[in-house]
Parts: structure tokens; sequence; C-alpha cells
């Protein structure tokens, strides 16, 4: 990657985008993030025209559909952006010859290993948002010579605050102000991670010149349930937190049951080990209090 060319990241409004715009605002590299209206991946022209007035050194394909209940019922969208999207990001990425990072999901896995995923594990997607990101990363795998490939889990950060979805710790959060018992599962278990650790490592792979498939998950195993407990914990509010089940707890969208992922690739690599999840929603919780500080 030429890092005097900018970087092109495809989505302006999620997590990861906003947590790679501050990371690269750090470090002193130029990077610009496009979202729709100025860039939709459904769109190969309008893919075309931003890449050719950018010229950019690297792509990132930050870009999704990620309503995963609503996948089931308007699947055709779910692979609109997470398939074909991809699909011409890789494209036009490829032809050019310009290095490309597609990210990808926890949600490849069916959660019945019952330990950590490995890069090497066969992915077995339970649903149309799942079926969509992983056909993503076969049109990026089809498309480019060395893609690099970083599937992720449970993604929390700052940039939620600046979004009407938010993530799982303004959910419970919200919850927790409402004085009302909170239901939680406690049967699901993956690696929530914290974004800007997530651009922080992604970038650490780029540097040392990786590509393919790397898992980049939030570290040890923690059932959503005491994820919940933990946001609480740290934030020092006592809301009756109570546990419940996938049977109690019906979702449109089958997920999978334990889709941590296992970081061994990543860390082979010299890049650093994630904190423990106690650690990172610290992280999260001091972000939150100088975002609202400087409202």
């Amino acid at each position: 990657m030429d890092k005097r060319k900018v970087i092109l990241v495809a989505g302006r409004r999620g997590q990861l985008a906003h947590a790679l715009s501050e990371l690269a605002e750090r470090r002193s590299v130029p990077l610009i993030a496009v979202g729709r209206p100025n860039l939709d991946i459904e769109d190969e022209n309008s893919i075309d025209t931003v890449v050719g007035r950018l010229q950019p050194g690297l792509i990132v394909n930050a870009a999704a559909y990620t309503a995963v209940d609503r996948a089931e019922s308007e699947p055709q969208r779910a692979f609109a952006v997470n398939r074909d999207g991809a699909a011409r990001l890789a494209t036009v990425a490829g032809r050019l010859g310009i290095p490309h990072i597609h990210v990808s999901t926890d949600y490849v896995f069916d959660g019945t290993a019952g330990r950590a995923y490995t890069e090497q594990d066969e992915p077995h997607p339970l649903g149309a948002y799942a079926v969509s990101k992983l056909a993503g990363e076969f049109y990026a795998r089809a498309y480019l010579e060395r893609p690099l490939i970083v599937r992720t889990c449970g993604v929390f950060g700052p940039g939620g605050l600046k979004t009407a979805r938010g993530n799982f710790v303004e959910t419970m959060l919200r919850l927790a102000a409402t004085e009302k018992p909170i239901r939680v599962v406690e049967d699901h278990v993956a690696s929530p991670t914290y974004s800007p650790l997530l651009a922080a490592r992604t970038a650490d792979l780029v540097e040392r010149g990786q590509h393919g498939i790397f898992h980049v998950g939030g570290g040890a195993p923690i059932s959503w349930f005491d994820f919940a407990a933990t946001i609480f914990r740290v934030a020092g509010v006592k809301p009756e937190l109570q546990p419940t089940n996938e049977k109690e707890y019906r979702t449109p969208a089958r997920r999978p049951k334990y889709s941590v992922l296992s970081n061994a690739k990543m860390e082979s690599c010299g890049v650093a080990p994630m904190p423990p999840i106690e650690k990172a929603v610290e992280m999260y919780m001091q972000a939150r209090a100088s975002y609202f500080d400087k409202k």
C-alpha cells in the first residue's frame, strides 16, 4: 500500500468506519469514509466515480446490511449490499490493483463447535444475513489476489453514540434507565469487540503485509447475559438483570449459540492480544463520557 495515498472506507456511519477515521487522524494517515449518497456500493458507477476521484491506496469495505432479523423477510436487500455490493467493490479494487480489506462476521459459523472458531473452520451460516456475508467473502477472494478478510464479532464503539441503532452497550444503558427488569440471553456466547481496538488490530495486520482470513474478536468468551452484567458493573448502575434463553426469546433469524472467534492467528503475526472485556467496556465508558462532555 502506498501510504501517501488516501484510504477509502466504504460506509461512513458504522462503528468501525468511525473508529478507523479516528485512528487515521491520530496517526496522520489520510482517510476518507464515504457512504450514501456519495458512495453507493449497489451502484458500480458510483464506485467508479469515487475511486476515480480519490485514487485510493487501500479500500476498506465497512459497509453492510446488518439488520439480522429483518434480513429473513427481505433477503434481497441483505444480498444486494453484503454480496453484490462487496462483489462490486472487490471487482473495482481487483481491476485497478488496489489493496482491499473486506469486513465479515462471526455469523458465518453455526455455533455448534462449542469452542472458539479458527480461520480453518468450515463456515455454516444459519440465516439470510449470515449467508449474504459469507457470499461477500467469496467474492472478495474471487476477484482479488491478496484480500485481507477480517471477521469480527459483536462490535461496539463510540460510533454507536451517533446512530439511531446504537449498540448493545447503549441498549443496555437505555433499558437500565427505565428501572424495569432486563432479560438477556445466557445461552448465547460470543466475543464482543470494541471498535477502536478492532480498527487498530486491522491496521496492524495491514502494516505487517498480511492477507487472507483473520479473526479479530474481543478475546475471551462471554455470554450476552454476563456482558450485560459487566456493562452495568462498569457503569455503576444496578438494574434488575434476569437471565433468559433462546427458547424464551425467539427471534426471526437463527443465531449461532457459540460464535467466539479465536485470535491466535492474528497474535501469531505479532499483533497484540485483545484486553479483557471489562477493560474494553471501561475504555468505551471513558470515550462515552468524553463524547457527552463535548456536547
